[in-house]
């Protein structure tokens, strides 16, 4: 039961140790201050969206994210303005309009830099009106 015991604990170490290394090979940037945005409301009137957006960044990259950072903020700023009420106030509306951002982010900073840089864009928080 020992010798059980002790391989058991020795996997456990181990696959904890794997997921601290591939955890680490990430670090997240946040768009500071939030982003702040109007949608086309129904009856014409303009409704608003506050979201909080963090991008997974792949290795040491975090300084070129963060450099191309004023480009990629305008790019999900229209890509919300474009969106419908009913799509923004839907669950799965913000899903898609959250891999709609991701897929763009990821677009310019292939064109800017080569390579796509970050592995997923997060809404954090999202409020609207």
């Amino acid at each position: 039961m020992y010798k059980y015991l002790l391989v058991f604990s020795f996997l456990v170490s181990l696959s904890t140790g794997i997921s601290k290394a591939h955890a680490s090979d990430y670090a997240y940037y946040g768009f500071q201050p939030d982003i702040v945005t109007n949608y086309v409301a129904v009856q014409k009137k303009m409704g608003y969206v506050r979201l909080t957006v963090e991008l997974m960044v792949k290795g040491d990259n975090l300084a070129i994210v963060e450099h191309h950072a004023p480009l990629l903020r305008d790019a999900i700023i229209n890509i919300i303005g474009n969106q419908t009420e009913a799509k923004v106030k839907s669950i799965k509306g913000r899903a898609e309009i959250q891999l709609q951002c991701e897929e763009q982010v990821k677009e310019l900073l292939i064109q800017e830099t080569g390579k796509p840089l970050i592995k997923k864009l997060l809404f954090t928080q999202w409020l609207e009106n």
